[in-house]
């Protein structure tokens, strides 16, 4: 590892995406907050500031776009109401922090952070997260601002169908700066995990990561997936590499997917590169798992593998290279 190295990755959902199901209005305004965040992000690290920090700039523009299933836009529960959750961890100091189910806290990437730093715990839920959160100066707003017309005709769809469906599942993308939807793009569209996340090296040369999201349409019962359960859907480790998941939550859980791949890397020696292809496209793959993830080393290598069609994301790396991506 070369002390001052630094780099970015950042990623905002995976699925069935494709160039003939998105308008080029909608993709360029993909494209410019996945850039925005990117930059974000990179401009800390290149000022000498945390990984932590990066990690938490980055996600809180994607928070803050309706655009992402997380923050702003999240998507609606059976109840009609939008419960968020995230989490950070640090990969030097190996603390980690998260909040689930949480329905008032502006930027959950910010009340996470907040769990690791400012309290003896690391995962809190619903109502006491949210009083946490305002005891130490998390922004709180109203239930109401989080919602778009787009995520409640999802949800509208969704319980027409009586299934509980990922992020755009259930045909159309809504039209840029409107609450218009185009259902003619039919449901190649419907599958996407609308998860947004973030890793990243710095000067110092310590590694984190950050995820967050706003779950499932129609979800029920206070489901809460993998993006808050450390080594589940968010981890970080110096020794080996910085983790942030994207994909059908269930799956993810029960494989422990962002610790696997520090495991394989520490365990047998995997690179990173090794590690994350055979959890994404061999064993999550293996047992009909979809997503994808993405990753970075203590070195500034970034992966970001997955096994549906696209996935948003987007990375800076210890070159300075600047790439966006949407499709395969």
């Amino acid at each position: 590892m070369k002390i001052g190295t630094f780099a970015i990755a950042i990623h905002g959902g995976a699925g069935t995406l494709s160039r003939e199901n998105m308008t080029e209005e909608l993709e360029r305004a993909h494209r410019d907050v996945l850039t925005q965040s990117l930059r974000s992000g990179h401009a800390i690290l290149e000022a000498g500031g945390s990984a932590l920090s990066a990690v938490e700039a980055a996600i809180v523009v994607l928070e803050d776009s309706p655009l992402f299933n997380a923050g702003k836009g999240s998507v609606f529960t059976h109840e009609e109401r939008i419960e968020m959750d995230a989490a950070v961890m640090h990969g030097g100091l190996r603390a980690a922090g998260a909040v689930a189910a949480v329905t008032t806290i502006k930027n959950p990437i910010k009340a996470a952070r907040a769990v690791m730093e400012k309290s003896s715990h690391v995962l809190l839920a619903e109502s006491g997260a949210e009083a946490f959160a305002e005891l130490v100066g998390c922004e709180i707003v109203s239930p109401e601002y989080f919602e778009t017309e787009f995520r409640r005709e999802q949800l509208r769809r969704a319980k027409s169908q009586e299934r509980t469906v990922l992020d755009h599942d259930g045909g159309g993308m809504a039209s840029v700066g409107s609450s218009s939807i185009d259902s003619s793009s039919g449901s190649n569209q419907d599958k996407k995990f609308g998860t947004v996340g973030a890793v990243a090296l710095d000067k110092n040369g310590d590694i984190a990561a950050g995820t967050s999201t706003g779950g499932m349409t129609n979800k029920r019962f206070h489901r809460i997936g993998d993006t808050p359960l450390i080594g589940a859907g968010t981890f970080a480790d110096n020794e080996t590499c910085a983790v942030s998941c994207t994909g059908h939550g269930e799956f993810f859980i029960r494989n422990v997917v962002a610790y696997d791949v520090t495991a394989l890397m520490k365990y047998k020696g995997l690179t990173l590169t090794q590690a994350a292809d055979h959890v994404v496209n061999e064993k999550l793959r293996s047992i009909g798992g979809m997503g994808g993830l993405i990753a970075i080393d203590r070195s500034g290598t970034i992966v970001m593998p997955f096994n549906t069609a696209g996935m948003y994301r987007g990375a800076i790396g210890v070159d300075g290279t600047e790439r966006v991506a949407i499709f395969s």
